[in-house]
């Protein structure tokens, strides 16, 4: 397939290029470099510019594609509660932009990097996709917005969209790995500050009502991540939107992060505990039974052990990150 991917220059879009690559399909980037970087790109056709711009988008699309997936994207939480509007015009008006030409016959199916943000904070686990979907920040609420703009489009137009939601991606493939400004990621910031004497961890409460006391998460490795973006384009046929989670079933705690990351890295790891944040859930685990009866998605890499290792060669070897900025 002829492919375009937003983002093809961020951590998980990176990594989904890699491997789409290696599959033999045809790929091109389209990224602004907002936050994505440069040392991360593939040697493949490059369109940078912006989502924003309506007729740089068009141009993109004059030889349509079999398949798009969109990544590009703002992702930080609270930049997202204290810069709402920044969050809307980006996330959401970029992607009527890019909506509109696939809709206009730019590209045969569209599957979308989303988010379990949009379903807030459920008390039932794990998250299925019938769960209520009550986002509790703009960020998962601008994810949200533009799956009901996919969905509505796919359905009148008479496309295949997939809407991918997951929650926590981590882990490394070969020669990438995650690297943001600021970084708010629990497995990137606790193996920065092993490498990087300016980057702190803390945990921030020890008191939740979970085995050990710290908040659980669903961890997902980006190549298992990667996987599940070539089997949407792949597989999925159905005209209309698709929402599938993507998650491991299970969860892992703060604890069991930091006592993995001690044994795998050889270093002592004593954290400073901290109060709680204010809206973090106990426990955040997807189910995955619609992502391996419709995609035939299994995790197989998803492990903490293998999270870990992978996350830690590519950081104890790029101290740095990808230092492409400024």
């Amino acid at each position: 397939m002829r492919v375009l991917v937003t983002g093809g220059a961020g951590y998980i879009g990176s990594a989904t290029v890699q491997a789409l690559l290696a599959k033999g399909h045809d790929v091109e980037i389209l990224d602004n470099f907002s936050t994505g970087h440069r040392k991360a790109l593939a040697d493949v056709p490059l369109h940078e510019g912006t989502l924003l711009d309506d007729s740089f988008v068009s141009s993109v699309f004059a030889n349509p594609f079999d398949a798009v997936i969109h990544f590009a994207a703002f992702s930080l939480v609270g930049e997202s509660v204290t810069d709402p509007l920044k969050y809307y015009r980006n996330n959401v008006a970029g992607s009527l932009n890019l909506i509109k030409s696939v809709a206009d016959g730019g590209a045969k199916r569209f599957v979308f990097s989303s988010t379990a943000a949009v379903y807030g904070e459920p008390d039932k686990m794990p998250i299925v996709e019938s769960t209520p979907t009550v986002p509790v920040n703009p960020y998962g609420r601008t994810k949200l917005a533009i799956e009901y703009c996919l969905g509505d489009a796919a359905s009148a137009v008479g496309f295949p969209a997939v809407a991918l939601r997951y929650f926590n991606a981590a882990g490394a493939v070969p020669g990438l790995g995650e690297d943001h400004e600021p970084e708010t990621h629990l497995i990137p910031r606790l193996l920065r500050s092993l490498v990087d004497e300016n980057v702190s961890f803390k945990i921030f409460g020890n008191d939740y009502d979970t085995p050990d006391g710290t908040c659980i998460r669903d961890y997902i490795h980006i190549a298992d991540l990667a996987v599940a973006h070539i089997k949407a384009i792949e597989a999925v046929d159905e005209i209309g939107l698709t929402q599938i989670n993507l998650g491991t079933g299970d969860g892992q705690s703060v604890q069991e992060i930091v006592e993995c990351a001690s044994r795998i890295t050889g270093r002592e790891i004593s954290p400073a505990i901290t109060s709680r944040r204010a809206g973090d859930p106990p426990r955040l685990v997807a189910a995955n039974d619609k992502a391996k009866s419709i995609l035939g998605w299994i995790p197989k890499k998803s492990d903490l052990d293998s999270i870990i290792t992978d996350a830690w060669n590519w950081h104890s070897n790029n101290p740095d990150g990808y230092n492409d900025r400024g």
